[in-house]
């Protein structure tokens, strides 16, 4: 079972000085219309054969654009035995409404 953070605790993370690998999981495209800085931007269909660039003991929180698609990845990671994984609730879409209104969203 894969956990899930809201778009609130990864901005609250981070204003602590945490920094998890946030993996966007989106098509290129997507990127060039919302994201937020800082994120490692890999589309989920090339996640499989990337999975040695992840580590696989440091915290990774995955996103998307509603938190469908990332949750599939974040479940994938788990599987290939990444023990910190957790999928931001909601995506980029949460992140726009509850965090950052200057994200576009879309």
């Amino acid at each position: 079972m894969v956990l899930e953070i809201s778009a609130p605790e990864l901005k609250a993370m981070r204003d602590r000085g945490e920094s998890p690998l946030v993996l966007d999981v989106r098509e290129a495209w997507e990127l060039q219309l919302a994201g937020i800085p800082d994120v490692v931007h890999v589309p989920m269909s090339q996640v499989p054969a990337r999975l040695t660039e992840f580590p696989r003991e440091a915290p990774i929180v995955v996103m998307c654009h509603s938190g469908g698609r990332s949750m599939r990845v974040a479940q994938y990671l788990s599987n290939q035995g990444f023990t910190h994984v957790v999928n931001l609730a909601g995506g980029i879409s949460a992140w726009s409404e509850s965090v950052d209104a200057t994200v576009p969203t879309y």
